[in-house]
């Protein structure tokens, strides 16, 4: 079942349940997908874009939250973290920092990175592979750091 597919069977299923906070979330993550289906020429979007959109909602929301924060707005920054589990439910298991060093090494062992100055080609093959898994903030400090 597609991700979109997926997402319009919660969003029966929140409006059959009243969930208000848990339909709102699923209507803009259906609008960011229906939004980029209309950006390009393909009708459906395949599995990575999927990803990269889910990826983008979160870092928003969480971005937003840690502002609202920031502000003393409690009430808004709780609606964003709130969404942000939703957005979750979709999005593959986070790695761990242990597990997400251990990718690292195995990347920059791959690769033959030496140096800070390899850091483009770590992050290169890095991105990719752990793309949804990890927060490429984080997986850029981990790099800086395995590699100083």
């Amino acid at each position: 079942m597609s991700l979109k597919a997926q997402i319009d069977a919660d969003i029966k299923q929140a409006m059959l349940a009243k969930e208000k906070e848990t339909l709102n979330a699923l209507r803009s993550l259906k609008s960011l997908i229906l939004l980029e289906e209309t950006k390009g020429a393909a009708k459906e979007l395949d599995a990575a874009t999927e990803m990269a959109v889910l990826t983008r909602a979160a870092k928003q929301r969480r971005e937003s939250a840690e502002l609202f924060h920031q502000q003393n707005r409690a009430d808004l920054a709780e609606v964003e973290e709130q969404q942000l589990v939703i957005i979750e439910r979709y999005l593959p298991k986070q790695l761990t920092a242990e597990e997400l060093e251990t990718s690292l090494k195995a990347i920059i062992e791959k690769v033959g990175a030496k140096a800070l100055s390899d850091l483009g080609k770590v992050m290169g093959v890095a991105s990719k592979e752990l793309a949804g898994k990890a927060d490429g903030k984080l997986i850029s400090e981990t790099v800086k750091r395995l590699l100083a």
